[in-house]
């Protein structure tokens, strides 16, 4: 939280430094003395609260513990005269937020870090200072907690996109980044009462919306948690209340049957001589209420809000302990879960069973070693806590590392801050399926993931290529969900080929951001060739057959002299702003020929090289009548689109109009949207023609009028097969059952002959009264 600056020789403070009553006027000499006492006692209560903390700094050795005593002191310093909403030094806020770093055993500079936190941000201290003091590694630390403004949901998106990418960066440099970040906004929740009441609402929606999902993600838990319960105590506090009590009730009624479990559990695996420690472990007021919301349950039918964790000594003991619970209590069928074997992505492990407990009441069992409790608890800082203890443990130190390279590798492909954010907000969303691989590989991906989103998992370049999957060994469309345990195969083309409607249901921003990426790649390439098709077509109506080429001399001074014109970085980026038309060819290549002809002259007088680029002078005397016509047949991809209005197909008369941004758009010469656009904007409009051999069938829209009856519309599919039509959309309109009806239909067909045929085929089917293809009005 920000802090307040006190400034304690002012008149005005005087009451608030003394605690004198509002109202009462206080002599100069009675302010000073108020603010001696103040000083004194805050700086008592600083000093206490470092003491509290260097109880808890034990494992630190000598040196690194004397080294946070200088960040202490320096941050002292730094925020004297600062307090805290609750009148409280701010001082205390570093030190606490190094007290929770401390609690998962980070190694000094981190909790160096955190004390000087709010150095930079809040008190004029520079990062070269801190260097100097302190050294680079910490400087860094503190620089990059800097940067992480903090998410103002009330504010625009970009805004919040850009803080959220800071985070990122500043957390893939280093992961203890994020973790005094959490620390600090734990603390912060914590004191939340303090704060206006206004701002709750805010600070609780983004805890909730980015900073406990990525806690989730990062395997530490508890803080998980912790910040569910705060956000929603400050953002529900009535519900918080309400189901507080109903818990509280319901625990004091339920207190005897817990004690007769624990009874009974313990002296089974006493029984069974494994020593374990069993722990008790009660639902969260948020996960209650999030599983009352979503399920539509009352609070008596949340059956799992008791449960019991059993730590074991080793791995094998774990499924001992499970056959002795099995022994004890009959399982409930369907809620076994083995979390050992196949982990959740952010490297929990434990077998979960649900037994039915005396009296029919469901209890939940948690079995795990102690490494397993620490990595469930602590997540990613279980590595500087097995560190602390055990220095050769291989703990997973990896964890997490896995999604903040998948965060990484959607920040080099999304340059939009906006985007970025859309895509990285799906990927916090905690719930996970297993699938595996056909090699027997586990994928962990979010709950409700498809298909596609598994291709893209594997390997960008299977997902780009996906074509069809199989799961379990049954073919299945592209779009279908995952559930976990299924076997997962993709069958791919050997061209890369991403259908954008495969945004509409993926669910992981991997793929999200791939297939974007791929889409804008490939829409560049597509529009920067059609800018060159355009750019020259209006070069030669100049009197210029030709561009300049890269070994003729001039020729690059001339591309930059255009550059220049235009205002482009770069001849790609000129030609893709011609083919998606943000720029007219026509004014292009006035200047282009403009620029040759200047060169032309200068060779013709002698001052240019005998090799340099020219045309001749009948060239640029000549101007043709009608530019060369662009040439379409279907294979243009994303830079040419079909105008839906009228759907041309090869054999019709066509225009190509340059929409902005949008690139080049056909249309049917009759068209009647083609004619409004040509009244209101005719210098856009460019020739264009089929090519003899079109790549592809192309889309039109028929009407078929009818006698309704039973079979008709099958005897009119079996027409259309017949003329080998495809039938891309039916349109059966929104009007009841009526005697004579009109069906509309987009159809794929070759050409306009091949067009005749389908509607020939179409009037000679019985019930059929007209077939004729649909007109744009």
């Amino acid at each position: 939280m920000p802090p307040t600056t006190v400034a304690p020789s002012a008149p005005a403070n005087a009451a608030g430094l003394g605690g004198l009553p509002t109202g009462v006027p206080a002599t100069a000499a009675e302010a000073a003395a108020a603010h001696k006492v103040n000083a004194v006692a805050a700086a008592n209560a600083a000093a206490a609260s470092f003491a509290n903390l260097t109880i808890k700094l034990d494992y630190l050795s000598p040196a690194d513990l004397e080294q946070v005593r200088q960040a202490y002191r320096f941050a002292d310093e730094a925020h004297l005269g600062q307090l805290r909403n609750s009148g409280e030094p701010y001082i205390t806020h570093p030190i606490a937020v190094a007290a929770l770093c401390a609690e998962w055993k980070l190694d000094a500079q981190a909790l160096m870090a955190a004390l000087l936190h709010d150095a930079i941000e809040d008190c004029g201290v520079t990062k070269p200072e801190l260097i100097e003091r302190f050294g680079a590694p910490v400087a860094e630390l503190v620089d990059g907690l800097t940067k992480l403004d903090k998410l103002q949901f009330s504010t625009r998106e970009e805004n919040q996109a850009e803080s959220f990418r800071k985070m990122l960066l500043a957390m893939a440099r280093d992961v203890r980044v994020i973790l005094i970040k959490l620390a600090d906004r734990s603390h912060n929740m914590r004191t939340l009462s303090d704060v206006p009441r206004s701002k709750w609402a805010r600070i609780s929606s983004e805890t909730l919306e980015i900073y406990a999902p990525i806690a989730y993600r990062l395997g530490l838990n508890q803080t998980y948690r912790e910040l569910q319960e705060l956000s929603f105590s400050h953002l529900r506090p009535w519900r918080h209340a309400v189901l507080s009590k109903a818990l509280e009730r319901a625990r004091s009624r339920r207190r005897d049957l817990i004690g007769k479990v624990q009874k009974e559990v313990e002296a089974a695996f006493e029984a069974a001589h494994i020593p374990v420690r069993l722990a008790g472990r009660e639902k969260t007021l948020y996960s209650i209420y999030k599983k009352m919301d979503e399920k539509h349950l009352s609070f008596a039918q949340i059956s799992d809000m008791y449960g019991f964790r059993v730590i074991v000594p080793n791995l094998a003991d774990c499924y001992t302990a499970l056959g002795v619970l099995h022994q004890l209590y009959k399982p409930v069928p369907g809620k076994f879960k083995d979390l050992i074997a196949i982990p959740k992505a952010n490297g929990y492990q434990s077998l979960h069973t649900m037994l039915v407990g005396p009296s029919a009441v469901n209890v939940e069992f948690q079995i795990r070693t102690q490494a397993m409790h620490v990595v469930a608890e602590s997540g990613v800082a279980a590595h500087w806590l097995y560190k602390a203890n055990e220095p050769d443990s291989p703990i997973a130190a990896r964890l997490g590392a896995q999604w903040l390279q998948s965060l990484l590798d959607i920040q080099n492909e999304t340059r939009d801050a906006a985007e970025f954010l859309d895509h990285v907000k799906v990927d916090l969303f905690p719930e996970s399926v297993y699938v595996f691989t056909p090699k027997s590989k586990i994928i962990s991906l979010p709950r409700g993931a498809t298909v596609v989103d598994f291709a893209y998992a594997i390997h960008s370049d299977v997902g780009d290529r996906a074509v069809a999957a199989r799961i379990n060994g049954e073919q299945v469309p592209l779009r279908t969900e995952l559930q976990s345990g299924d076997a997962v195969e993709i069958v791919t083309s050997t061209v890369p080929a991403p259908n954008p409607a495969w945004l509409s249901f993926v669910r992981t921003g991997r793929a999200r951001s791939k297939i974007r990426h791929h889409l804008k790649t490939l829409a560049q390439a597509d529009s920067e060739k059609l800018g060159e098709k355009l750019l020259l077509q209006a070069l030669r109506g100049e009197g210029v057959e030709r561009f300049p080429t890269d070994d003729e001399v001039g020729s690059t001074a001339l591309w930059s002299k255009l550059l220049h014109f235009t205002g482009n970085r770069s001849r790609a980026e000129l030609l893709e702003d011609i083919g998606l038309g943000k720029r007219v060819a026509d004014i292009v290549a006035k200047r282009l020929a403009a620029l040759i002809a200047e060169e032309t002259e200068r060779a013709l007088s002698g001052k240019a090289r005998p090799d340099a680029i020219r045309v001749s002078q009948e060239q640029l005397l000549r101007r043709q009548e009608r530019q060369a016509p662009i040439t379409v047949d279907g294979s243009e991809s994303a830079s040419v689109r079909y105008a839906p209005c009228c759907r041309p197909i090869p054999g019709d008369a066509i225009v190509g109009y340059l929409g902005r941004g949008e690139g080049l758009v056909v249309h049917t010469a009759d068209c009647a949207t083609a004619r409004k656009l040509l009244n209101k904007d005719s210098d856009r409009f460019i020739g264009v023609e089929w090519s003899d051999e079109p790549t592809r069938a192309f889309q039109t829209a028929i009407i078929v009028t009818l006698n309704n009856g039973k079979g008709v519309l099958a005897r009119v599919a079996s027409a259309l097969a017949g003329a080998e039509a495809d039938i891309v959309h039916i349109d059966m309109g929104q009007e009841g059952p009526q005697e004579v009806t009109d069906l509309r239909f987009v159809i794929a067909v070759r050409d306009r002959v091949h067009l005749a045929a389908a509607l020939r085929a179409l009037k000679r089917t019985p019930a059929v009264l007209r077939a004729r293809r649909a007109v744009s009005s």
